[in-house]
């Protein structure tokens, strides 16, 4: 286990507008607002697209991480993730998942990683800025280099 506490910045309240693709918003959003990291302890909204990771072919090897991606379409969501910095390039490195209800199929639900995603409507975000300690997502070699959330020296 990895713990540690957070000191908590500015909150946001912020929507993706129509039209938009979420990660791209979430980019300018992090950029113009000056946010290297923190958490979006929710959103909802409705996207007319998004990518998750998912098959339909069986998992080979279940303890792997899963690489593939499936396609979803006119979806309600709820997620929640993770903005953790990025120290080569200064970037924000997302790590969101996504809870889906299918509108044109009984609301059947999807849940997985988001991948990307084209906003319908506007999705609603609550994001809330963590100025310490440090959070990066470095890949563990030892885990397939899946990008795993660790915490720093305070910025």
């Amino acid at each position: 286990m990895r713990a540690s506490e957070l000191n908590l910045g500015r909150t946001f309240g912020v929507t993706f507008e129509h039209g938009e693709d979420f990660f791209d918003a979430l980019a300018t959003f992090c950029q113009e607002n000056n946010v290297s990291q923190g958490y979006i302890p929710m959103f909802i909204g409705a996207f007319s697209e998004a990518e998750v990771v998912g098959t339909c072919n069986g998992l080979k090897h279940p303890e792997q991480p899963l690489w593939d991606r499936t396609r979803v379409e006119f979806v309600e969501a709820l997620g929640g993730g993770t903005l953790a910095h990025n120290p080569t390039t200064g970037q924000v490195l997302p790590h969101i998942h996504l809870a889906a209800g299918l509108k044109g199929d009984n609301a059947e639900g999807r849940t997985s990683h988001l991948l990307g995603a084209r906003v319908q409507f506007l999705s609603e975000l609550l994001i809330v800025e963590v100025t310490g300690p440090t959070m990066t997502r470095p890949p563990n070699p030892e885990l397939y280099d899946v990008p795993l959330l660790t915490f720093g020296p305070t910025c």
